[in-house]
């Protein structure tokens, strides 16, 4: 059914041995969009993304790609998506065209590879072996292995990384209009500006559980308006996000992001400016920066799982 969503996933969990690595997980993404899955690592995203891509059979729960059974109709699944893996997908000595060539010679009706490689930037190593490559070769190999065959549906895991500035941006503008073409797009990152500039849906899981969903600005907008980060020039004790919660009042929260660094949730206005500068002042803190600004996808992240995005 063309009204079936690209992906749903419904109660899903897996295991490996006792460590549950999804939890009864449940989430939708909806066809011609790009849809960022987050979560720090060991998060279970990436078993739940191999399930959908029918390397994994689900333990419990349903999953429907593309309205079919990543395992029982996988012959009719395969030619529909495609797979940009992190690592690997190529032979060690394998020249990088040889290989795209390779692949488009595996489906009906492949674009055009001589398209691909300029778009991407592949004409300088073309001839290179793959293991020669470097990591943004690598990454922008890997993408055009995965749209070669016109796919409905692509995963793209980490899909700039160890690109320059310019192949991220041409990146970003390729799967942009991969979503424009009615392509959906299932996007994991560590590039929390990434997320928030591509994707028109957000999940964010944690130990396998779905624990927020959204848009970039349901995310981001929250109960509160602006955010300020206080940065200061030796480690704080502590107590004091504490100390600073309770002088702030009932309407701020306090989190420490690491041994420097507090993240303040409060009004946006003079006043909340005021007394964290007269706190700083009465704790003998000397701060290094105080920036005031809308809350970004990091900080949400952050306050969610209490876990960096780590590479």
């Amino acid at each position: 059914m063309t009204s079936a969503p690209a992906v749903e996933i419904e109660g899903l969990v897996m295991r490996y041995g006792d460590k549950v690595a999804v939890d009864g997980l449940s989430l939708v993404v909806e066809r011609g969009t790009i849809t960022a899955v987050l979560g720090p690592n060991g998060a279970g995203k990436t078993t739940t993304l191999e399930t959908c891509e029918g390397y994994r059979r689900p333990q419990q729960g349903r999953v429907r790609v593309l309205g079919l059974d990543p395992q029982a109709e996988r012959r009719e699944l395969l030619p529909r998506i495609g797979v940009m893996l992190q690592a690997g997908g190529a032979w060690s000595g394998v020249r990088a065209m040889e290989m795209l060539d390779h692949i488009a010679s595996l489906h009906a009706h492949p674009l055009d590879t001589a398209m691909l490689r300029d778009r991407l930037g592949l004409g300088d190593c073309g001839r290179t072996p793959y293991r020669r490559l470097s990591g943004g070769q690598q990454a922008r190999l890997g993408l055009a292995m995965a749209l070669v065959g016109r796919p409905e549906l692509v995963f793209v895991d980490e899909p700039t990384a160890g690109m320059d500035p310019q192949a991220r941006r041409t990146t970003w503008e390729l799967l942009e209009e991969l979503r424009g073409d009615g392509v959906t797009v299932v996007l994991t990152t560590h590039h929390m500006d990434e997320a928030e500039r591509l994707a028109d849906r957000i999940h964010i899981i944690d130990h396998g559980r779905l624990i927020a969903t959204g848009t970039p600005t349901e995310l981001t907008s929250g109960g509160r308006s602006a955010t300020i980060r206080l940065v200061v020039t030796r480690p704080f004790p502590d107590s004091a996000p504490t100390s600073l919660r309770e002088d702030l009042g009932p309407r701020a929260e306090v989190r420490a992001l690491d041994a420097v660094t507090l993240l303040i949730t409060a009004p946006a206005d003079a006043s909340t400016l005021g007394r964290v500068s007269r706190w700083c002042e009465e704790h003998d803190v000397l701060p290094e920066s105080l920036t005031l600004g809308q809350r970004n996808l990091e900080d949400v992240f952050l306050e969610l799982t209490g876990r960096e995005l780590a590479t």
